[in-house]
This record gives structure tokens, C-alpha cells and sequence, in this order.
């Protein structure tokens, strides 16, 4: 029997102060592609509440090195613990997956946990995309292993699944446009297919799709005809390294595209409490920048708000 408790946290447009504390049970640990892995945990409590573009904070239990949790982005969320695709209500989804890259102390860790063992987690954390508006073309841009935090809202913009109380607007298409250094770190891009959400893929090494970026991607799509002039209701969501997501920013600024980025911040607690998560974002009215807090105030910006480091 799963047992839950509440995080007591400030209340906060991003329900910090709602998130279950739980041990959750590992069902399966598989690696996906190059240093990646995905694994998925029975925690009904977080399972069901999650939405997409929040994260979870996990620790190993028992383990003092290292001491501290670290924040992994939903991947998506299930009823039953062979599913592929969610399905049925969110109040009744159990299972929660997520995808890591293995490269310190605890992903290395995690990367030996294997099913039945447990997990330590609290969540659902985070703001996710709630913000993003309604578009005919959802474009999804991801860097590295950032598709983990798009799946779901590529669903859910489709009408594949929903999440949350409240039903959010339909897109008409989405795209995914994923860059990597390398084929060998494309790992279930078939999730996205399989959503209905077009794949696009660009390696440094010319290994898969395009060679190039995701910003020749993005030129790509727009000479298709994909993101038209002016852009109407094309809007863009990305997640992955800083400078990809700084790029992406601009590119879409200068077009006149509606962006929001999911920031990956260092965390200690995920509740907004430690403040080793601060991000500069600019006041909407006034356009000076302050310090916010990616864990309850983000970890999604609209991209015109972030002040990118130079």
C-alpha cells in the first residue's frame, strides 16, 4: 500500500504547497538510447495530478551520496503498468515515467535501480505549460534528451490524452523538431509518432535527419511552409541546453512566434525554499529583470520574459 504524505510549501500558482510525498515501487529501468534511460514508478497520488511540463524530484533511499534529490520532467503518465500510451481519466493513472540522462552520482545510481526496487518522490512541482495558448500548429523543439518534458503536451494538445481538471485547447498539428549530437541519443521517438505529432531530427554529426541544428530545423519548417508569414496561431515549446533554447528565442522573436521554454535549473528542494534555482526573468510591465524561482514560479517562461545570459 502506497503510503503519501503532503509537502508543506507556500502557496503558489504551481500548487507546490499540494505535492505528495511518496515511496514509490520501480515496474521498469530501461536504458533507450546512449547513456539514456527511462524509467516508470507506481505513485497513483502523482501519477493523477500531473499535467504536462512539471517535474518530480526523486532521491534514492538509504543513500547519502548524493544527499539531495534531483528534479526529473515528466514523461508521461498512465493507467496500467504495461501501457504505452495513456488512456481513461487522469484521476486514475497510477503510473509516472521518466526519462534521465546517466552522467552523475544520482542518475548513475538511478541507472541500477531495477523493478520492485523504491524511489523517493514528491511532486507533481512545477508551473508546466499551462500558459501556452492555443494554436493551429503546436511546434515542439527539443536539445539533448528535452523531448521528455513535450511528449505529454503534444498529446494533450492532439486530444490524445488529457490531464489536469480542465480540458486545454486543441492544436490542429503538432511537430517535434529534436536535435542531437549524435543518432546513438534519439531514444522512443517512435512516442511521438505514435501521438500523431510529426518527428524531425537534426544530429551535429550528420548521423540522423539533417545535419545541423534545430534552428535549421525551424528554417526548414518555415520554407515548407509549415510556419507561415505572419505565423497566425503557430506557437513554439522548447526544452533543452540554455544557448539552444536562447537561439530558439530570438529566431522566434524575430518572426513574430509566440515561444515558451521549460528551464533546467540545479534544484535542492523543488518547493522554493533553498533558492538555488533562481532564474532572471523581466517584469511584463516595466521589462527589469529580477531572480524567480524555476521550481514554483516556472519551470516554464514564455521566452520574451527570460533575460538570457550573454
Amino acid at each position: 500500500m502506497e503510503e503519501t504524505t503532503r509537502v508543506n510549501a507556500p502557496s503558489s500558482s504551481c500548487f507546490a504547497d499540494e505535492a505528495a510525498y511518496t515511496c514509490a515501487k520501480v515496474v521498469f529501468n530501461r536504458q533507450i538510447a546512449d547513456r539514456s534511460f527511462r524509467i516508470r514508478l507506481e505513485c497513483p497520488a502523482i501519477a493523477a495530478a500531473a499535467v504536462p511540463g512539471q517535474f518530480a524530484m526523486l532521491r534514492l533511499p538509504d543513500r547519502h551520496d548524493p544527499l539531495l534529490a534531483r528534479p526529473l520532467a515528466f514523461y508521461d503518465t498512465f493507467i496500467g503498468a504495461e501501457d504505452d500510451r495513456p488512456s481513461g481519466p487522469p484521476a486514475a493513472r497510477r503510473y509516472a515515467d521518466f526519462v534521465y540522462l546517466a552522467h552523475g552520482k544520482f542518475t548513475s545510481a538511478l541507472r541500477h535501480a531495477k523493478a520492485g526496487d523504491d524511489v523517493v518522490l514528491w511532486g507533481p512541482l512545477g508551473n508546466g505549460f499551462a500558459a501556452v495558448p492555443p494554436a493551429d500548429h503546436l511546434v515542439l523543439v527539443a536539445g539533448g534528451i528535452g523531448q521528455t518534458a513535450l511528449l505529454a503536451l503534444g498529446r494533450e494538445r492532439l486530444g490524445g490524452a488529457a490531464y489536469g481538471p480542465t480540458a486545454a485547447p486543441r492544436a490542429g498539428r503538432a511537430t517535434l523538431c529534436w536535435g542531437a549530437r549524435t543518432a546513438a541519443m534519439f531514444g522512443d521517438a517512435d512516442d511521438f509518432r505514435a501521438a500523431g505529432i510529426e518527428v524531425r531530427l537534426a544530429t551535429l554529426d550528420g548521423t540522423a535527419g539533417r545535419p545541423g541544428t534545430v534552428i535549421d530545423l525551424l528554417e526548414d519548417l518555415a520554407a515548407d511552409g509549415g510556419i507561415p508569414h505572419p505565423p497566425g496561431r503557430t506557437h513554439v515549446a522548447c526544452c533543452g541546453p540554455d544557448g539552444m533554447m536562447a537561439a530558439i528565442a530570438a529566431w522566434t522573436d524575430r518572426r513574430g512566434i509566440s515561444c515558451h521554454a521549460s528551464l533546467e535549473a540545479p534544484m535542492a528542494c523543488g518547493i522554493g525554499i533553498c533558492f538555488t534555482c533562481v532564474a532572471r526573468i523581466r517584469d511584463e510591465e516595466s521589462g527589469a529583470w529580477d531572480y524567480r524561482r524555476t521550481c514554483i514560479e516556472g519551470p516554464v517562461f514564455a521566452t520574451t520574459r527570460i533575460a538570457w545570459e550573454d
